[in-house]
Parts: C-alpha cells; sequence; structure tokens
C-alpha cells in the first residue's frame, strides 16, 4: 500500500501570469510557497486542506474533464466578491436536490469550479 504523505493539484496555465492574478488576487487564495524565477516560477497555494500549485506554461488549456471543489463558508458572499472582482461566474448559487449550495466559476483557461456552501442542516454536517 502507498502511505501518501501530502498531495497537490499541478495546474499548468496558458498564461502564468494571468492565471496567479487569477488565484492569487480574484480568489484570494493564500500563498504557501514560490519557486523559480520568471514568468514560468512556480506558485502554492493553499487550497483548504490541499494545495493548488500554478507553475510552467502549457500549449493549451488543461484538459475539458478536470473539476476542482472549493468549499466556502457563505457562497452568497463569495459570489458577491467573485462577481464584482470580474471572475468568470458560470452560474451563480443554488441549492441543488442534494441539499448543497453550489455556484460553478472558471479560471481564465476555463478549469471550471464548484464553489459549495454545506447548509447547517445538511448531513454532511452531522456524524453518526
Amino acid at each position: 500500500m502507498v502511505h501518501v504523505l501530502g498531495s497537490r493539484i499541478l495546474l499548468r496555465p496558458t498564461d502564468p501570469e494571468r492565471s496567479r492574478a487569477f488565484y492569487g488576487e480574484t480568489l484570494g487564495l493564500a500563498v504557501y510557497r514560490e519557486f523559480g524565477t520568471g514568468p514560468d516560477r512556480g506558485t502554492v497555494y493553499f487550497l483548504g486542506g490541499g494545495f493548488l500549485e500554478v507553475s510552467g506554461r502549457a500549449d493549451a488549456p488543461p484538459a475539458p474533464g478536470l473539476r476542482l471543489w472549493l468549499q466556502v463558508a457563505d457562497v452568497q458572499a463569495a459570489y458577491e466578491e467573485l462577481h464584482s472582482l470580474g471572475a468568470e461566474v458560470l452560474r451563480p448559487p443554488l441549492r441543488e436536490p442534494w441539499g448543497l449550495i453550489e455556484m460553478w466559476i472558471a479560471d481564465p483557461d476555463g478549469v471550471r469550479f464548484a464553489v459549495v456552501e454545506v447548509p447547517e442542516d445538511h448531513p454532511l454536517r452531522y456524524r453518526p
């Protein structure tokens, strides 16, 4: 069995500076560490219980099936802030049939994010 000690999502954007502006300024993710120099340098952001590394440069956007899930305390407040900062909101907050409140946004390369609030009455809040 593999004993995993840590993990992170690796993202190779088509325009690293534009992506760093999105993740660092628009989303406001805190920086865990930076490495290298120049426009293709690496930046690792805190992503809740994990990390998101934006480094290098790709010729094409990431795979179209890639999705990220971000849980926030208040999805309506996140919507208002991200919308005011010019983030591409694909769908505003909506309570889903499974009980979560979700909105969808996209990064500059079209990577889609579910921004999710777990309501107080949702079963994910309780452990038997």
